[in-house]
């Protein structure tokens, strides 16, 4: 198979879809790969390494969509990559499709064959390509909230760790998941007060027996989560339901019960996020006050950490790529029903039932897809 790699072009977007040793691996099952000239410099790749791994270089991202057969990225793609996909081609890459009307419609009518990273399963019904990026951020999530509290970026001048005679930040965490526990994990180890709101009681106990105190946790609740935003100083939204848009748990209208400069990191805000004021920010101006309120919603966070982030994801991802490359997208799809999750558009038809409940738009089974 054809296999290429383009340049990421979304805003301070550092990563890249293939390692060298990616590469490798791919050029050893006999496929042929093609990375676009730079495309690994960000992550601390040399087009030298890719090389030296078996790669062809090529110069423009306009000749990697035109002649490969599947195009393996981190990202989303852009207006101007959708243009380029075609029928018959297989994009495999984070889509992030629900809150994201205009790129599903160019995905279906590009007629290509999009497989999701977020939506990949696994037989404990994990979502093992989301986890490497989910546990990025939830680290990513404290630090950047620390640096938003700083006087001079709008917060409230509230140092995480407080000092001897002066309390703690006070952290709020909604979410259980692989976010909110490496958030938590981490803010706690800033030496903030932690609290972890989940609706799960198994992962609370989970959390509880893990971690020893070294964070609080309650069950999520309205009257829970309110009584919490008052004394907030940081509150990181880490709520995923995989696939769909995140709900909206803190309303604009609470924003007014919170301390003013008080930070909102909204880690969800790929699927839309989970704040109501929230919208996405890039890393070049990566938040905004809404009501005396610091809102953080950069949504490639991760890009921020190329280099781990992108070895981190390339390990997950790797024996995907070799199947679909390997077998071909049908036959990959029909051995693995983990990777047929991933299924999200094809031949024109959306494949995925989250996206469609989102947009209103009708879905066709993706194992009536594999006999399209």
């Amino acid at each position: 198979m054809r296999i290429g790699c383009p340049t990421e072009i979304k805003s301070h977007e550092y990563r890249v879809g293939l390692t060298p040793n990616a590469v490798r691996e791919a050029v050893t099952h006999g496929h042929q790969v093609m990375v676009q000239a730079g495309a690994g410099l960000g992550s601390g790749f040399t087009d030298a390494d890719y090389t030296a791994a078996g790669a062809e270089m090529v110069d423009s991202a306009e000749e990697i969509f035109a002649r490969s057969e599947m195009v393996v990225k981190v990202k989303e793609p852009q207006a101007v990559e959708r243009a380029q996909l075609r029928a018959g081609q297989v994009l495999f890459t984070y889509l992030h499709l629900a809150p994201d009307p205009d790129q599903t419609r160019d995905l279906l009518d590009s007629g290509v064959t999009a497989i999701a990273y977020e939506t990949v399963t696994d037989g404990q019904g994990g979502l093992p390509l989301l986890a490497p990026m989910s546990e990025v951020a939830g680290r990513l999530a404290p630090q950047m909230g620390a640096w938003a509290l700083q006087k001079a970026n709008g917060g409230r001048g509230t140092l995480m760790g407080g000092v001897p005679g002066v309390g703690p930040a006070e952290v709020v965490v909604i979410g259980g998941g692989v976010v909110g526990t490496h958030a938590a994990r981490v803010a706690a180890g800033m030496g903030a007060d932690v609290t972890v709101l989940d609706r799960s009681l198994p992962r609370l106990r989970y959390l509880d027996d893990v971690f020893g105190g070294r964070f609080k946790t309650r069950y999520s609740s309205g009257g829970a989560l309110a009584e919490l935003l008052e004394t907030a100083d940081l509150v990181v939204g880490a709520v995923l339901i995989p696939g769909a848009e995140a709900p909206k748990l803190v309303r604009r209208a609470d924003l007014a019960t919170m301390k003013p400069g008080a930070v909102l990191v909204d880690v969800a805000i790929d699927q839309g996020g989970c704040f109501e004021t929230s919208r996405p920010t890039t890393h070049d101006d990566p938040i905004y006050t809404v009501d005396g309120i610091v809102h953080y919603c950069v949504a490639n966070m991760p890009g921020a950490v190329a280099r781990t982030a992108t070895i981190a994801l390339g390990n997950a991802t790797l024996p995907h790529v070799l199947a679909l490359a390997d077998k071909g997208w049908r036959q990959a799809c029909e051995d693995d029903p983990n990777l047929l999750a991933g299924l999200n558009t094809h031949a024109g038809h959306l494949t995925y039932y989250a996206v469609g409940r989102a947009q209103g738009i009708d879905v066709l089974s993706p194992h009536l897809a594999l006999k399209e």
